[in-house]
This record gives C-alpha cells, sequence and structure tokens, in this order.
C-alpha cells in the first residue's frame, strides 16, 4: 500500500515524501436500460496538491492555538495607515507595503458580530461542512473589512454578538479551524475537537 505524499522544508526546498499520485483501474459505465450497453469509463485519479501558505502561515498556525491574527497597515506614508484587515493579507491593498501582524483575538471575543448570513442547504462535492452550512459574514470594531466564516451552533440574526472558536484537537491548517457560535454558548454545545 502506497502513503499519501507528504512535504517538508529543509536548506528552504521542498522535500517530498510519498506518492503524489495515484491510478486507480477504469470502470466501464453502462447503460442498465439498453441491455447494459457500454457507454464510457470511468477515470479515477488521487492527486496530492502542494499549498504553500508562505506569509499566510502564521495566521492558519495561529488559529490552532486559539488565536485570531489580522494584519496592520503601519507604512507612514499610506493614506490608510492604522487601518487593520481581516481577513489576513500580506500587503496593504492600498500602498503595497508589508503589513503588520496584530493579534485580534480579544476584540472578536469582545465585539464580533453577524454582518450579514446565509443559509446553503446544499453545497460542493468536497465541502466537509455539516448542511446546512450557516455562512455568516463577521464585523469587528476597529477593522475596516468583514470576514466570511461559519456559524457552528445556533440560528444566525444580522446583529448577533459571537464568539470565535479554534480547531485545537486535529486542526486542518485551513479556515475550517475558525468557527463562530452565539455568545453565551457553552463549551460542551462546540463542535468536536474545537474550543474557545
Amino acid at each position: 500500500m502506497s502513503m499519501f505524499g507528504q512535504v517538508y522544508v529543509k536548506n528552504n526546498q521542498y522535500k517530498l515524501k510519498g506518492d503524489f499520485h495515484e491510478l486507480t483501474p477504469n470502470m466501464p459505465i453502462r447503460n442498465a436500460d439498453e441491455n447494459f450497453r457500454l457507454m464510457g469509463v470511468t477515470n479515477p485519479r488521487s492527486l496530492t496538491y502542494i499549498h504553500s501558505y508562505g506569509g499566510e502561515a502564521i495566521f492558519f498556525e495561529s488559529l490552532s492555538q486559539g488565536k485570531l491574527m489580522a494584519s496592520r497597515c503601519d507604512n507612514s506614508r499610506c493614506a490608510y495607515k492604522g487601518s487593520v484587515w481581516m481577513p489576513f493579507r500580506i500587503y496593504c491593498p492600498d500602498c503595497l507595503k508589508k503589513m503588520t501582524v496584530v493579534d485580534i483575538t480579544d476584540v472578536a471575543k469582545k465585539t464580533a458580530r453577524i454582518h450579514t448570513f446565509m443559509v446553503c442547504e446544499r453545497s460542493g462535492a468536497f465541502s466537509l461542512l455539516d448542511k446546512p452550512i450557516k455562512f455568516i459574514n463577521v464585523e469587528f470594531d476597529g477593522v475596516v473589512t468583514i470576514l466570511m466564516s461559519y456559524l457552528s451552533v445556533g440560528q444566525p440574526k444580522i446583529g448577533m454578538r459571537v464568539i470565535p472558536i479554534f480547531k485545537k484537537i486535529d486542526p486542518t491548517y485551513t479556515i475550517l479551524d475558525l468557527s463562530w457560535v452565539p455568545e453565551g454558548t457553552r463549551e460542551n454545545q462546540l463542535p468536536v475537537g474545537f474550543s474557545f
């Protein structure tokens, strides 16, 4: 049995270990209404994609530690100096200078609220979230942008105060490690692996 591809960095280079693709035999597609006449074949393939976070790695790593990181422009020549951005950005979209990483976990816990929301009854083939998915746009005091995320517990309402929760047990190191619950939600109501 093959091992799925794994990657690590050493001497500033990617080092690959395992199989990054696996071929599977084609299977016939037959028409049951026409005496099982051959109609085509499936062509299954398994592929491991390497996605580098670069300067955004700190954002995803911090989620696994229960911290929400944003970025702030500290360029004195920028017309929008001091603007805090969430979702995280590496470079200021206004002056293109590298931004400063800032921890807004406490700001989120004290001021996050639902700006708007939508409930999705069906989603794409590779969605890992349970349906219905309660997508929410979250706004924070002192932050110039709005974050799209999802509500794990309860029903969303515009203006509802929400608290961030983090997947600290078996994190995926993706945006799915961050979710939200209504203010007042108890620890025992959180999804498995998540905590405040």
